[in-house]
């Protein structure tokens, strides 16, 4: 029985063009009380443009009932539960919102003199130095403008260190259980990737680490919790590993929000790493940004942080662009401020431990459906769950129906996917990640959804691999929409 929707109560919405009519407007204007002058007479030919052709032609109601209908299409955190692994799509509380909107914080200029800035700056400070804390790091930057921005400023970091040193090297190591974005930026750092393999139980294989780290190794760039919600317990040892051939340990802190409070990457060797401010610390998270990728490394790697540092002279901040070490900009002034805004206001209210107690309950949810959905779906590594949980399609698969068609079947019940596929570590992958703001309620009926998807696909499989049945649009043809897109709406005449 599907418990959480049923079939939308409003009618399909076609495109406005569909609803146009000529000469309809959604607009009156009294008549003129001065002599009529066409606009090429006020304005000049010049000045203006042509009617735009097949532009829309809909009254004020139709307007306001089309892109009302199309907003009720949109699935939305404020609607339910987003459970895609890897990316902490969490509702962020809305107080948030009002202190980035702040007008003396929402209206400032990137290029107000410092002494007009000191709020600003103060924000930025504060923020620097409770991400230090938070992290066990020494120095943060707030420069770069997401993730994998932050990826590339931590590696052009180590570069620039070990080029200090007399020899940049030439390879890093991944783990097969990385953030996916990893191998990209290792190339754009103008290094070699090379893949570590995991053990049984999903973690880095200390004799296989020990074997690849030669001279010509830089880093090892290691995920952590890993992608497949598992903690590297061996991390310290790890570290030890490189440190002693004189590499360093960049840790893509994408999953923090399962350390947040409980475990510090500076306390067991990382050297540098970033952090998802529009994951970790409460920025809304999608639609193309804006982000935060702030890097947070030890001592040996602040002289060549991006410009410019902050610094307090006295009572006064102030900008310090003479550092001759720096890896110069990386992001125009100092990165996205509203996200640091947020942030700060995010970790202010919670406090040390409303921090804890929100990574403890990101991490008990994440094991409650575990445990509940064991008996229905595989899951390859026992190692205990952190903050997400990664099952496969295997038994499922034995009757055609496969983690895609699974999560297609899951839109019938109310709920956004889980991450398909990914990690590429598992095969026929199912990435669920809860994060701590889900109820027990509706974490509840996600799981029944779910169990009710695993016993359909046994008693009835076509139901899911022809699934979703109950959405406007129906099961696509994805191969083809990649192939061959159609951006672009043409009325039926032009076809």
């Amino acid at each position: 029985m599907i418990k959480k929707v049923r079939q939308h109560v409003n009618q399909n919405e076609p495109v406005i063009f569909e609803r146009s009519s000529p000469g309809k407007h959604a607009y009156q204007l009294p008549e003129l009380d001065v002599p009529a002058v066409s606009p090429t007479e006020a304005l000049g030919a010049e000045n203006v443009r042509d009617e735009i052709t097949d532009f829309p032609e809909v009254s004020e109601v139709e307007a306001i009932r089309h892109f009302t209908r199309l907003s009720t299409q949109n699935y939305a955190i404020d609607y339910g539960l987003y459970p895609l692994g890897s990316c902490t799509m969490k509702y962020n509380p809305r107080v948030n919102e009002a202190v980035a909107r702040t007008e003396g914080l929402a209206w400032a200029h990137p290029y107000q003199p410092e002494a007009l800035s000191q709020g600003a700056m103060a924000i930025v400070a504060g923020l620097e130095n409770a991400l230090a804390e938070i992290t066990g790091m020494d120095a943060v930057t707030l420069q770069p403008a997401a993730g994998a921005h932050g990826e590339f400023t931590g590696l052009l970091l180590v570069r620039a260190c070990l080029e200090a040193r007399g020899n940049a090297r030439k390879k890093v190591l991944i783990p097969d259980s990385a953030h996916g974005t990893n191998p990209a930026t290792v190339t754009m750092a103008g290094y070699t990737v090379e893949n570590i393999k995991s053990n049984d139980r999903g973690m880095v294989d200390l004799d296989v680490l020990a074997r690849h780290t030669t001279d010509e190794v830089a880093a090892l760039m290691v995920t952590n919790p890993n992608t497949v919600g598992v903690f590297e317990h061996d991390i310290v040892k790890a570290a030890a590993i490189l440190h002693e051939k004189g590499a360093m340990v960049y840790m893509d802190g994408a999953n923090m929000n399962a350390l947040v409070g409980i475990a510090r990457p500076g306390d067991f060797g990382i050297d540098v790493m970033h952090l998802n401010l529009h994951k970790t610390f409460s920025t809304p998270h999608g639609g193309g940004g804006p982000g935060s990728g702030a890097v947070a490394v030890k001592k040996h790697l602040e002289p060549f942080l991006p410009i410019p540092r902050l610094e307090l002279s006295g009572d006064r901040f102030t900008w310090d662009y003479n550092r001759r070490q720096s890896i110069g900009r990386v992001r125009a002034f100092y990165g996205n401020f509203g996200v640091l805004v947020r942030a700060l206001a995010y970790i202010m209210a919670h406090g040390g431990p409303g921090l804890r107690n929100a990574t403890m309950d990101a991490v008990l949810n994440a094991t409650y459906i575990r445990k509940l959905l064991e008996p229905y779906y595989e899951l390859p590594y026992k190692s205990p769950t952190m903050h997400e949980c990664v099952f496969s399609d295997d038994r499922q698969a034995k009757n055609g129906v496969r983690t895609g068609d699974i999560a297609k079947r899951l839109i019938d019940y109310g709920f956004h996917p889980y991450t398909v596929s990914f990690p590429l570590i598992v095969h026929g992958a199912m990435m669920i990640e809860p994060t701590e703001t889900e109820s027990k309620q509706e974490i509840d009926l996600f799981i029944d959804a779910l169990i009710s998807i695993a016993k359909e696909a046994e008693e009835d499989p076509q139901l899911v691999t022809k699934a979703p049945h109950l959405t406007r649009v129906s099961r696509v043809d994805e191969v083809t929409a990649a192939r061959k897109p159609i951006v672009r709406w043409k009325p039926p005449s032009a076809n």
